[in-house]
């Protein structure tokens, strides 16, 4: 009975956050932000509050956990009575790494990929794999796709891990990347048909 009733406390709780992100993007745009179709913006994302306006995020973005996002620099406001401010645009199909700041004034991609832990200081080229403190290009997006495609080929690779995945299946995947990376594949295709736990920005949303 117990574990029942924490199972349900929990997929209502899911529900609450999901509502609340949703709420949250709307007041975003409703702010004057762009924000796009299909893109995954987590709570943790802390967007300029007051400049929001000045920020464009492209449609099939994502965002890893607790990123930064920054349209304005009030560093010197005690000295000069004044702070900068600068528009970031972030172009179609990017995606930030966990834990990146991104300083006013950039503009990234389109098809940009950040590493994690990246500062994003100056502008970074379309079709490119960047990172860094200050984030700069490591190699091209085509370089960096046939390098993991052919990883990918070599394996192990399974199938996308969902609530539905057997424990005998999350104990072969365990066991098979001891020693090396792996790869699970489908859950793009999963999100595209609605099955995905990643939940993004409704297709009707547009930047304005």
């Amino acid at each position: 009975m117990i574990d029942f009733l924490l199972d349900f406390v929990s997929l209502i709780k899911a529900k609450f956050e999901r509502k609340r992100l949703h709420r949250r993007w709307a007041k975003l745009r409703q702010r004057g932000m762009g924000l796009g179709a299909d893109v995954w913006l987590p709570a943790s994302t802390w967007i300029d509050p007051d400049y929001c306006f000045l920020i464009s995020i492209e449609a099939h973005c994502g965002f890893g956990e607790e990123c930064l996002i920054l349209a304005h620099d009030a560093q010197m406001d005690e000295f000069l009575d004044g702070a900068r401010i600068g528009r970031v645009s972030i172009r179609e199909s990017s995606h930030i790494g966990a834990r990146t700041v991104i300083l006013p004034g950039v503009v990234i991609g389109p098809r940009t990929i950040v590493g994690a832990g990246s500062v994003i200081a100056r502008s970074l080229p379309p079709n490119s794999v960047c990172a860094g403190n200050p984030a700069r290009v490591i190699c091209s997006i085509d370089e960096y796709l046939e390098k993991q495609r052919k990883k990918i080929h070599d394996g192990p690779v399974f199938p996308c891990i969902t609530s539905q995945s057997s424990r005998e299946e999350r104990r072969k995947i365990a066991e098979s990347v001891g020693v090396t990376s792996g790869y699970v594949v489908g859950g793009r295709t999963a999100e595209l048909k609605g099955q995905g736990g990643t939940p993004r920005t409704p297709q009707w949303f547009s930047s304005p």
